[in-house]
């Protein structure tokens, strides 16, 4: 099966999605759409307060090393001197948004008006390859470690990317941390807590 890209560039809170309802990951994708159909049943039924936040790639000090993600992985895998997994071409993008920069925005969303319930998406619009990614840590690192490509998983989508003009808007948010500063900080963090 192709992957399912999105079909609007960038995502914008209005945009429903692209995903396969009963794929190898869709558990992931169909439980966050599902949490945001129960939050808004509350509100509409019983008049809960609610503030849905959709989050994008989240990274920093304090991930954990197997947690899966591909920052955490890659920096994990330079540090150790082991081979770079990149799934696919490399060229799939993402976005990816400094935890300081995220909390920033979660606070601020929660302090936003009461009839500001979102969706809104907090996120670093600012896209890469990661294929570009791997380079860079490797770079960053210091590391001698190869890139290795693997299969593609199913459905992983080749491009996400937050539109972010209603939280910059109605929040007063956007990312402030580039993506070279915050992969030093948490390259640090794993150099300090990672045991070989």
């Amino acid at each position: 099966m192709p992957p399912l890209d999105p079909q609007v560039r960038p995502q914008r809170e209005d945009y429903w999605g692209h995903v396969n309802p009963i794929g190898s990951r869709s558990c992931y994708d169909e439980g966050k759409r599902c949490a945001e159909t129960l939050f808004f049943d509350y509100w509409r039924q019983h008049g809960l307060p609610i503030k849905v936040a959709r989050i994008f790639n989240t990274y920093g000090p304090r991930m954990h090393p197997n947690d899966g993600r591909v920052v955490s992985n890659f920096i994990v895998q330079a540090l150790k001197g082991e081979p770079i997994t990149v799934y696919g071409s490399g060229a799939q993008t993402r976005s990816f948004c400094y935890v300081s920069d995220m909390i920033d925005g979660l606070v601020k969303l929660m302090a936003s008006r009461d009839d500001f319930t979102g969706p809104v998406n907090l996120g670093n619009p600012e896209e890469i390859a990661i294929l570009e990614l791997a380079k860079r840590v490797i770079s960053l690192t210091g590391s001698k470690s190869e890139i290795v490509f693997e299969p593609l998983p199913d459905d992983d989508p080749v491009q996400r990317q937050p539109d972010i003009k209603l939280a910059t808007g109605t929040l007063s948010w956007k990312p402030a941390v580039q993506l070279e500063e915050g992969l030093r900080t948490t390259i640090e963090y794993f150099r300090r807590t990672i045991v070989e």
